[in-house]
C-alpha cells in the first residue's frame, strides 16, 4: 500500500506513520518541515495554510491518504480536491466532538452533529472538524471517504499534555489530589489502537463515520491514577478527594484536572459514546497500564520538556492551588 500522510511527524499522525511503516507500507509524510518524519518515510514539504502550500502534492498516485487536520477546513477541501483522482481512499481523523451538546450516554455515529462547513475559516473545534469531513466526503462521496471520530486519544507522543502532566506530577511524589469517585467511568483510545484500527479500515476500503474509543469503563478514574503511580515509581499518595469540594473551589475539570469529568452531562457526553460498530470491525483496546507505562517510557526518554501544540492550553492544577484543597477534608 502507498500512503499519503498529511502531517505525521506528531502524535496520531507520527502513530499512523510508524504503524504503517512497520507494516511495510511505502509512506510519504507532507508536512512543514518543524519536525522530521520517523525514519523510512518519505518527505514532501509545504504550508497548508499558505498560498500555493500544496504545490508539493501536483503530482504522485497513494491508496490512501490520512488527514489529521484540525484548523480551518478549507485546508481539507483544498487537499481533498487536489487529491482527487489520484488517491482511491481519503481518510479524515475527525472526533466525536462533532456530535452537537448536549448529548446522551450511548450516541451512535447517527446522533445530531454540529454545523460546519468546507468552506469556513476557522470557528471551533467541532465545527472545524465536521467541516473537515463534509470536505472530505464532497471531494470523494460517502463510498471512499472514512471519517474515524475519535474519542480522547492518549499514550506516547501525545502533545496536549493530559496523560503526561498526571505522570509528571505522580513522579514528584507527595500527597496528590485524586479527584473521585474511584469508579468513574473513562473512555478514550490509545493512539496506537487507534492508528492500528484506521490503516486496517482503509486498507479494507471501509466508509463513512465510525466513533473510536474504548468501551465507556474500559478504564476509570480510579485505574488510571494507580496506574501512573505504579509507573512512576509509587512516590505518590493519592488523595481521593470529593467531587462537590473540588467544584466549590472553583476547579475546572479536564484543564486543572486533565482527563476528569464529574459525573453529568458532560461526563455523558466525552466519557459515554456507543462503540459497538468500531468494536464489531475490529478495534482491539490495550489495558491502561499498557497506555500509562509505555507513555512513560516515552516521557523519560525525552532529552527536554514534552512537545506541546501552541493552539491548546497547558493542562493541570497549580502547586498552590493543589495543596491548598489537600488542606482541608476529602472524602
Amino acid at each position: 500500500m502507498k500512503l499519503l500522510m498529511l502531517g505525521g511527524t506528531e502524535f496520531v499522525g507520527r502513530a499512523i506513520t510508524e504503524d504503517a511503516l512497520d507494516r511495510g507500507w511505502e509512506v510519504t509524510v507532507f508536512h512543514r518541515g518543524r519536525h522530521a518524519p520517523p525514519p523510512g518515510a518519505g518527505s514532501l514539504h509545504g504550508d497548508r495554510t499558505e498560498p500555493g502550500g500544496l504545490a508539493a502534492l501536483s503530482h504522485g498516485t497513494w491508496d490512501v491518504v490520512v488527514d489529521t487536520w484540525s484548523g480551518a477546513p478549507t485546508a481539507v477541501r483544498d487537499s481533498a480536491r487536489l487529491l482527487h483522482g489520484r488517491v482511491r481512499h481519503y481518510v479524515y481523523v475527525s472526533s466525536r466532538s462533532v456530535h452537537a451538546y448536549p448529548a446522551p450516554a450511548g450516541l451512535t455515529e447517527d446522533g445530531p452533529l454540529v454545523d460546519g462547513s468546507p468552506d469556513a475559516g476557522p470557528v471551533g473545534y467541532a465545527e472545524d472538524k465536521r467541516g473537515g469531513e463534509l470536505a472530505a466526503l464532497e471531494a470523494f462521496g460517502a463510498d471512499h471517504a472514512l471519517l474515524v471520530r475519535a474519542g480522547l486519544v492518549l499514550g506516547p507522543y501525545e502533545n496536549i499534555g493530559r496523560l503526561p502532566w498526571w505522570l509528571t506530577r505522580m513522579a514528584q511524589g507527595g500527597r496528590v489530589l485524586a479527584p473521585g469517585p474511584q469508579d468513574l467511568p473513562l473512555q478514550y483510545v490509545d493512539v496506537r489502537d487507534l492508528a492500528r484500527w484506521t490503516l486496517d479500515a482503509a486498507g479494507a476500503g471501509r466508509a463513512g463515520a465510525w466513533n473510536i474509543a474504548s468501551p465507556s469503563g474500559h478504564a476509570t478514574i480510579g485505574s488510571l491514577l494507580t496506574a501512573c503511580a505504579a509507573a512512576t515509581g509509587d512516590r505518590a499518595e493519592l488523595v481521593w478527594t470529593d467531587p462537590a469540594r473540588i467544584l466549590a473551589a472553583g476547579v475546572e475539570p479536564w484543564i486543572e484536572l486533565p482527563i476528569w469529568l464529574p459525573a453529568g452531562e458532560l461526563h455523558d457526553f466525552m466519557h459515554g459514546g456507543d462503540v459497538s460498530k468500531a468494536l464489531a470491525g475490529g478495534l482491539v483496546c490495550r489495558p491502561v497500564e499498557d497506555t500509562v507505562n509505555d507513555t512513560w517510557a516515552w516521557l523519560r526518554s525525552l532529552d527536554g520538556a514534552p512537545p506541546h501544540r501552541p493552539d491548546r492550553p497547558r493542562p493541570g492544577l497549580s502547586p498552590a492551588r493543589e495543596a491548598e484543597l489537600l488542606t482541608g477534608p476529602t472524602g
